[in-house]
């Protein structure tokens, strides 16, 4: 039991390790700070909607070693960012610029819900409540409903 107990304990002490590699570590403090943040903001390209430093992948390894380059060869974030966007894609950002074609899917769901709750006002307004009246056979099947 208490095996057990110790796994389970070094188990939940690893979930939150990342995937980045002691080889990968770059030597310099300042830099492997960077990159750590840089590639927190990258999306593995294989993985879903995982960052490139939290997956296990190889292309995810890749990825965070062309950052490190970029980092050691005097790039700075913007620009390390910008060679995995142009290499990757827009995809490759976890959280995507509101620029481009991107705008219309940043502007998109707040014009729906405003749109929505516009013409549900205008729904609201224009019925009247208290207007509808009950025909005869409808009075009367709602007496004898009631007298039962």
């Amino acid at each position: 039991m208490r095996k057990l107990f110790l796994t389970l304990a070094l188990m939940l002490l690893a979930l939150p390790a990342l995937a980045v590699q002691p080889d990968e570590v770059l030597a310099d403090p300042a830099l492997e700070a960077r990159a750590r943040e840089i590639t927190a903001e990258l999306r593995c390209v294989v993985c879903r909607n995982e960052s490139v430093d939290d997956s296990n992948a190889d292309i995810a390894r890749d990825i965070r070693l062309m950052v490190r380059e970029r980092l050691v060869a005097g790039d700075s974030n913007e620009e390390a960012i910008q060679f995995m966007v142009d290499r990757f894609g827009e995809f490759v950002l976890l959280n995507p610029r509101a620029t481009g074609t991107n705008l219309i899917l940043w502007i998109t769901g707040p014009v729906l819900l405003v749109l929505g709750l516009g013409i549900a006002v205008l729904a609201i307004r224009r019925r009247k409540p208290g207007t509808e009246t009950l025909n005869e056979a409808e009075e009367a099947r709602l007496r004898q409903l009631l007298e039962e």
